[in-house]
């Protein structure tokens, strides 16, 4: 009898970590390495919300809270909501997750059976197939090529659709690509599902105060009202409050689905650490200024990358709307060689060896369904961006 589960030989550990992971290795070692994998802003938490924490400690708020979240976060979200997404949940309808990813894992657990499908725009964040794997049902990728500006359009989600599709997952902006929709291109494909109503919709928001130049964000039930009762809206104070390790996610939805996934979490992590709940409301009630000007500083990194990688010999990188990603293409580099003698034959390869010959690591485009494609997080210092860029350039100018 094998230790291991059946269900685990369906997943993959997470790419994006290992590549983090090996990159503070190598560090370790004593390389020289700019880590370009991961996902999480490089300043630090802001004061208000670190003292609020601390004082939630010095009063004794260290308790158990109700396994979904304590009533003065879940109060807060729904004000969230109100204010800045026209959406108007009570707090019966609110999950507090351990991160955005459990929220997404939570619900996916609630509603699949086998042979239901996901449908998922590629590329993705690389958790979501294997979210839906574990919870038993399946991913149908769609690619969303740079023809398209990496959005999935209506047509692509029609032609998805089948009798067995149970969710779309909606990811805007994007990880990894920062592609974000306009009100008119979420409205055409709102205008689809409202077609098909047995398909439910996970809108992933973690990235919607992370958008540049003149985007609005807009999330598909304020778009579409009539998707309300069957949209899970879902988000996070980690990326915006530069809060990653105080693991913290929220969704609202319908209250019988909220309940399914409270079930759930109540007999695997049950609640939230308390003091990142408490902290979570700092963040969602306090000042709120600070995330436009955090905006501004990620959408100087990100035209500062824009502009290197372009520079480079053989890689094409658009311009995204949010988040801070890019998402290049590199597809005039495949089938040339490195001076050491390795071949890119695939995106694969040109990150190894990247990461081997100039110490930049970044994630290669596979993991996240579509290729030939890598993905830089430009969550790190300006210098740090300049130094990556410089070497990326002499990397691909040695290829013959």
């Amino acid at each position: 009898m094998s230790l291991l589960s059946a269900t685990l030989a369906r997943v993959k550990p997470s790419p994006t970590i290992a590549v983090s992971t090996l990159a503070a290795e190598l560090k370790a070692a004593g390389r020289d390495v700019i880590g370009l994998g991961a996902g999480e802003p490089d300043f630090d938490t802001p004061d208000h919300i670190k003292q609020a924490a601390k004082a939630a400690i010095d009063a004794g708020k260290t308790k158990y809270t109700a396994p979904d979240g304590m009533p003065e976060l879940k109060q807060a979200i729904c004000d969230k909501f109100a204010r800045e997404n026209g959406l108007s949940y009570s707090p019966a309808q609110i999950s507090v997750g351990t991160g955005g990813k459990q929220i997404l894992y939570n619900a996916l657990m609630a509603t699949l059976n086998p042979g239901d499908e996901v449908i998922i725009p590629a590329p993705y964040w690389v958790s979501y197939p294997d979210m839906v794997l574990l919870a038993g049902g399946t991913p149908v990728a769609v690619e969303c090529g740079l023809e398209t500006g990496f959005r999935l359009s209506p047509a692509q989600l029609e032609a998805a659709i089948t009798p067995k599709t149970k969710w779309l997952i909606f990811n805007s902006p994007s990880n990894p690509t920062g592609a974000g929709y306009t009100r008119d291109q979420l409205k055409a494909l709102t205008d689809v599902l409202m077609r098909h109503p047995h398909v439910w919709v996970m809108s992933d928001d973690m990235y919607e105060h992370l958008v540049f130049d003149d985007f609005r964000f807009v999330t598909p039930a304020q778009v579409e009202p009539g998707l309300y009762d069957r949209t899970l809206t879902c988000n996070g104070v980690s990326k915006a409050y530069a809060m990653t390790g105080w693991r913290i996610g929220y969704a609202g939805g319908p209250q019988e689905l909220i309940g399914a996934m409270r079930k759930i979490q109540s007999q695997s992590t049950s609640n939230p650490c308390t003091i990142s709940q408490w902290a979570a409301v700092a963040a969602l009630n306090g000042p709120q200024d600070f995330l436009a000007e955090n905006a501004r500083l990620f959408q100087r990194r990100r035209d500062l990358v824009v502009e290197m990688l372009n520079d480079a010999p053989g890689i094409t990188c658009p311009v995204p709307d949010g988040a801070f990603y890019v998402y290049p293409s590199i597809a005039g580099l495949i089938g040339k060689t490195t001076p050491s003698g390795v071949t890119i034959t695939d995106d694969e390869t040109f990150a190894k060896a990247l990461l081997e010959d100039t110490g930049v690591a970044v994630v290669f485009g596979a993991a996240f369904g579509l290729s030939p494609n890598f993905r830089v997080s430009y969550a790190t210092s300006e210098e740090a961006l300049t130094e990556a860029g410089r070497r990326i350039r002499t990397f691909c100018a040695t290829l013959s």
